[in-house]
């Protein structure tokens, strides 16, 4: 595809009007993200056991210690053989991001599921090492909308009730804190696209003259486990 090509002034002046409306964005942004952080808390009344790599573990466990607590949702069918592969995009990007997070006061984890033996096995071979806790003997992934009836899978229930999931589960991130009392509240939940933020890989893709060059009739199609890239 032909593309102008500009002199160095005229290409700082595009940019510059381009900047323009980038911090116009920014700003934009960040009041979004206030509205997000001034959202009513929903109490969590629910008492959750997950199965995680060192046993039982209460939701209130999975705080480790800090007052905030982020659930990557992960697809991962008790019936599948390996974790979702655009999930698995997602979680390659965690590990490095968590010493930074526990930093401010956030612990973070993923949920799916698939059996702890599955998961173990699976993460071994993708060589992470967040905790990720398997949900398969209760009903978070229900009550949290990620996992879904034969029923509910045709109706529109996902993504707060915009989107038929049209299948058994879906991805989504839950953010949660705790209080002095040890009440638990959920403070925000986003699906679908809504978790584009934390992938930082997409970050850097809408930076380069392609972009994410995606097939719009199947978007992610390209997407596979790291290990099975073409080298």
């Amino acid at each position: 595809m032909a593309h102008p090509v500009v002199s160095p002034d005229q290409w700082l002046t595009a940019r510059a009007a381009l900047l323009k409306k980038e911090k116009e964005f920014t700003k934009l942004r960040d009041a979004l993200s206030r509205e997000r952080r001034d959202l009513p808390w929903e109490q969590v009344e629910q008492s959750y056991v997950f199965d995680g790599p060192n046993g039982p573990e209460s939701l209130s466990d999975l705080f480790d210690g800090k007052s905030q607590l982020v659930v990557y949702h992960f697809m991962f069918n008790p019936d599948d053989a390996a974790g979702c592969p655009h999930c698995s995009f997602w979680a390659d990007h965690y590990d490095a991001t968590i010493p930074h997070l526990r930093q401010r006061d956030v612990s973070f984890v993923v949920i799916s599921r698939a059996p702890r033996a599955k998961i173990a096995a699976f993460q071994q071979r993708m060589g992470w090492q967040f905790k990720w806790l398997s949900s398969g003997n209760n009903s978070f992934n229900y009550d949290y909308r990620v996992s879904f009836t034969p029923a509910d899978s045709r109706q529109p229930v996902y993504n707060v009730g915009t989107l038929v999931p049209g299948m058994a589960d879906r991805e989504g991130l839950s953010v949660f804190t705790k209080d002095a009392s040890g009440a638990i509240f959920r403070t925000y939940s986003t699906y679908a696209r809504g978790i584009d933020m934390i992938n930082g890989t997409y970050q850097i893709l809408d930076l380069v003259p392609k972009g994410r060059d995606e097939d719009p009739e199947a978007t992610q199609d390209w997407v596979r486990h790291h290990d099975k890239y073409d080298t």
